[in-house]
């Protein structure tokens, strides 16, 4: 049984390779906060737990009971993701943090109730994939709408920050999952873009925003 600092490692390993390549201690340390040294003692408990493979300056990757327990703790936090917010009324700037508490409960019996409660949700409130029982997840299909073309309709299917100030600076926008969105125009000094919500109001977002928002064709 891996300890809850275990399972942040290997969730956080996940994140940054999902495609199972190597990822480095230094990359790892900056996504969770943490000194390198602090990242290798972590790294070699993980090992020796057959949960990652890890050679010392050649980065780390994660076995395939690894990538197993990784996925089942983001199959956790993102269902309880979706229990707060659907069934609790949080918002989506307040779920997360709840969720990283909720997701290292062990029982598997509880998370397949809770994914059938929920009526097996595909994505959580950030349009994250929730990956099912078995592991299998959806790839994202959206594209970033800082890569959009101009007068071509979008809906947002997700964001790529999940910061609660991005998220609620979305929302002084009426910006959602599912708000449509179009591009009047792209500007070609900062790359800032001109959009129109929901067919009504025009405003112009940075380009880090528009990097921050994911979008499919309408």
């Amino acid at each position: 049984m891996a300890t809850s600092s275990e399972e942040n490692y290997l969730k956080a390993i996940w994140k940054l390779t999902p495609d199972s390549e190597a990822v480095s201690t230094n990359a790892l340390a900056e996504i969770l906060a943490m000194r390198p040294a602090s990242v290798t003692d972590m790294l070699k408990k993980l090992a020796a737990k057959k949960l990652i493979g890890y050679k010392p300056y050649q980065g780390v990757k994660l076995t395939a009971s690894g990538r197993k327990k990784a996925l089942e703790i983001v199959r956790k936090h993102r269902l309880w993701e979706v229990f707060l917010r659907d069934k609790l009324g949080f918002g989506w700037d307040e779920v997360h943090d709840i969720a990283e508490q909720l997701e290292h409960i062990e029982s598997e019996s509880l998370t397949d109730r809770l994914d059938h409660f929920l009526g097996f949700p595909k994505v959580d409130p950030h349009g994250d994939p929730i990956p099912d029982k078995d592991g299998k997840i959806l790839s994202d299909t959206g594209i970033l709408l800082a890569h959009g073309t101009v007068k071509t309709p979008y809906v947002v299917v997700g964001v790529v920050e999940h910061s609660p100030v991005f998220l609620r600076y979305l929302d002084s926008y009426g910006i959602g999952l599912g708000t449509l969105l179009a591009i009047d125009n792209i500007e070609a000094y900062d790359l800032s873009v001109k959009i129109t919500i929901n067919k009504k109001k025009s405003v112009l977002f940075s380009h880090e925003v528009a990097r921050n928002l994911l979008v499919t064709e309408q």
